[in-house]
């Protein structure tokens, strides 16, 4: 599924103060690094939750060793909750917060975080729309960096002008994109996999042509509201000052009507295969089914059994079998993306076209053995030790951590799951990963698509 973010950061390059978050950051994550690798998540990663006074759910590591503060603050008003023929509605709507609100234009807004060396940042992804701040935390800056982007989140102008502007350049972007293969291959590909659902969907130069002001506006007023939003934080600042800062940022929002509920997401009867014609010099194949929703208990042996069949690089099987013993590929993969309903299963590979049927073939095989038998004790083994070996990894910055307490946050997770992490995936059997995927993987109903097939433009 595509997704075009327009003007994503709010910024202004050459900023002395930027160039000082830059160094602090850089300096100190070689610390924190080292910090997280000899304690336990638990003691390393403690999140307060609490709720604000209209019910915004908040998250928040207190991190004083770094004189930062990152925020994010997610609403339910992913490209999932764009109406039919409006595709595009939520990237455009969340590129358009900062465009201008009351008494301050779109210039004035970028100079005004590129003065305190804050960073701004807004996107929608299928399920949610992300809008973030990095910023100093002393007090003169963190202040002046929240009070501003609480404008830009409460109370957006979306100026017509600006919307026409944008517009025009999100098309000429689109059209552009899908004149690649790999674009073409993902949004047929996701076409396929959900025929009946908002995941199926991509923005076309005509979904976006027909966006108005006045959609932007609903949109923001239908999603951009307390029962559909939640905040995370990490910094050094104290409780009683992250309480503050997400009043400030959330608090005034009307309560709004909870989010509606959207039709299940099925696996097809059946799998489809697509060929489709192009002139580029390589085949772009994509093979899947909807795979599983964030939280399902099977995530954990899915984690560690793909690890093993194609999302551990060089140690998996897909790369050994279709790239290191036979050459057919330089990159081929495979991975889960959980969302809030069942995201892709996705096997992909680029090979040269004369090579498409043999690749397509040797994927299969790989597939339906890995299917059959699941993964030796030593690939389990090696899986586990560099899965767990590598959590440290995961939450090895302020930026990851973030990224970490906003998907606990949105999809319910465990306050305790980054503390469990490894454990859990410690913990998984070979007869758990061979049920897990015997649940979840059915090659009679993954579709298939293939961009520059059969050698033949």
């Amino acid at each position: 599924m595509s997704k075009f973010t327009l003007d994503s950061f709010g910024l202004a390059a050459g900023s002395k103060a930027r160039d000082g978050v830059r160094r602090l950051v850089s300096g100190a994550c070689v610390a924190l690094l080292g910090m997280m690798m000899l304690t336990p998540a638990s003691a390393a990663l403690p999140i307060q939750h609490w709720t604000t006074a209209n019910g915004v759910r908040v998250f928040f590591v207190s991190a004083p060793s770094i004189p930062m503060l990152d925020v994010q603050v997610d609403f339910d008003a992913g490209t999932r909750r764009e109406e039919p023929g409006k595709t595009g509605l939520g990237n455009i709507t969340a590129g358009m917060l900062a465009k201008g609100v009351a008494g301050i234009d779109e210039a004035a807004i970028a100079e005004g975080f590129a003065r305190i060396g804050a960073i701004r940042g807004a996107s929608a992804s299928a399920d949610r729309t992300s809008i973030t701040l990095r910023t100093l935390s002393s007090k003169t800056e963190r202040d002046a960096a929240v009070a501003l982007l609480a404008k830009v989140i409460q109370a957006p102008l979306f100026p017509a002008n600006i919307l026409a502007r944008e517009k025009e350049r999100t098309i000429q972007a689109l059209r552009e994109a899908q004149t690649k293969p790999e674009t073409i291959a993902s949004e047929r590909f996701m076409e396929l996999l959900y025929p009946a659902h908002p995941y199926g969907r991509s923005p076309t130069p005509e979904s976006v042509a027909a966006i108005t002001r006045d959609d932007l506006v609903a949109f923001h007023h239908d999603n951009y509201v307390a029962s559909r939003a939640m905040v995370s934080m990490i910094g050094a600042i104290t409780r009683n000052e992250a309480e503050a800062i997400a009043e400030s940022l959330v608090g005034a929002l009307p309560a709004g009507a909870p989010a509606p509920a959207l039709p299940p997401v099925a696996a097809p009867a059946k799998g489809e295969t697509e060929l489709i014609a192009h002139p580029a010099s390589q085949s772009h194949i994509l093979y899947g089914m909807p795979g599983i929703a964030r939280g399902d208990p099977d995530y954990f042996p899915l984690l560690v059994g793909n690890h093993v069949l194609g999302g551990g690089g060089f140690v998996s099987r897909l790369v050994d079998e279709v790239r290191e013993k036979r050459g057919l590929a330089y990159s081929v993969y495979s991975y889960f993306s959980p969302e809030a309903q069942r995201g892709p299963f996705t096997i992909g590979a680029q090979t040269q076209k004369e090579r498409a049927d043999e690749t397509i073939k040797v994927i299969k095989d790989t597939l339906a053995k890995f299917l059959k038998d699941g993964p030796s004790a030593a690939e389990l083994r090696a899986a586990k030790d560099n899965l767990v070996g590598g959590f440290a990894l995961r939450i090895d910055s302020n930026r990851k951590i973030l990224a970490n307490l906003a998907m606990i946050g949105f999809y319910g997770m465990p306050l305790d799951y980054l503390e469990t992490w490894p454990e859990r995936a410690e913990a998984v059997t070979l007869e758990q990963v061979r049920a897990a995927f015997a649940r979840h993987i059915d090659p009679e109903r993954m579709t298939m698509v293939v961009v520059g097939a059969g050698g033949k433009p």
